[in-house]
């Protein structure tokens, strides 16, 4: 599954017409960008399963290549439509200044979520992002209060300002997105399946490999095509919250 890619490519390939390369982000951003996709940054990521948790309960998942299969189809139809592709838009309008235009994605965003679950998850770890934010002592974070005054703030879009602020370009933001929950995903499976320690590394490779195609559907996605529905997924979200004994928060 795995294809060799230069090392110095982050995001789009060259015939994209992107071509990003590490070499054009200084060491700082890149540290940002580690920093705010880290498994240490405290906005409770790794304590939601993301419905995994019930998929290998009910026999659905029951080994690495099972769990290759999940996640990589959860990035591409779930999370290129409708986070990244968002994201998208969410950056747009902080880049323009058109608060109001962001504030309405954010809401479609929290709408798309299709249980209680993922709906819980996106605004918790949304609420505990942007308060780390306003309590960083190297940030300034005063221009952005019209959004982040929001009783109800996606995870996706909190990111988004993180990533605004930190001055990092949109597209290693969605790279880093995509990376942050492919490694959520695939700690989960190492814990649940489980997976030995060899085997999550070449997940972790192998998943990789895809966001470049998640990110190209969801870059091109026209507004009225924004959205997705898996109810697989969907559905074991919802059942996680009456499995009898739970790992991860439901």
């Amino acid at each position: 599954m795995a294809v060799n890619r230069p090392l110095i490519v982050i995001g789009m390939n060259m015939s994209s017409g992107i071509g990003l390369t590490l070499a054009k982000a200084s060491p700082l951003k890149l540290n940002r960008l580690l920093q705010l996709c880290s498994a240490n940054l405290p906005v409770g990521g790794f304590s939601f399963s993301q419905g995994l948790e019930y998929a290998i309960e009910n026999g659905w998942i029951n080994n690495a290549e099972e769990t290759y299969q999940w996640v990589s189809v959860a990035l591409t139809e779930a999370i290129a439509p409708t986070d990244l592709a968002v994201m998208k838009r969410l950056y747009s309008a902080l880049k323009s200044g058109d608060f109001d235009d962001f504030n309405e994605w954010n809401l479609l965003l929290i709408a798309t979520r299709e249980s209680n679950e993922f709906r819980l998850a996106d605004l918790a770890m949304g609420k505990a992002l942007v308060r780390l934010l306003t309590l960083l002592t190297s940030v300034d974070t005063n221009k952005y209060q019209q959004v982040l005054i929001q009783k109800n703030i996606s995870f996706v879009s909190a990111f988004t300002v993180a990533a605004h602020l930190f001055e990092l370009d949109l597209h290693f933001a969605q790279s880093g997105f995509c990376w942050a929950y492919i490694d959520n995903q695939v700690a989960a499976a190492t814990k649940l399946v489980p997976l030995g320690q060899t085997q999550a590394q070449n997940l972790l490779f192998e998943l990789s490999e895809q966001v470049e195609t998640a990110m190209l559907i969801a870059n091109k996605l026209p507004d009225d095509q924004i959205g997705a529905s898996l109810p697989h997924l969907a559905m074991a979200s919802a059942w996680h919250e009456t499995q009898y004994t739970r790992l991860f928060r439901s």
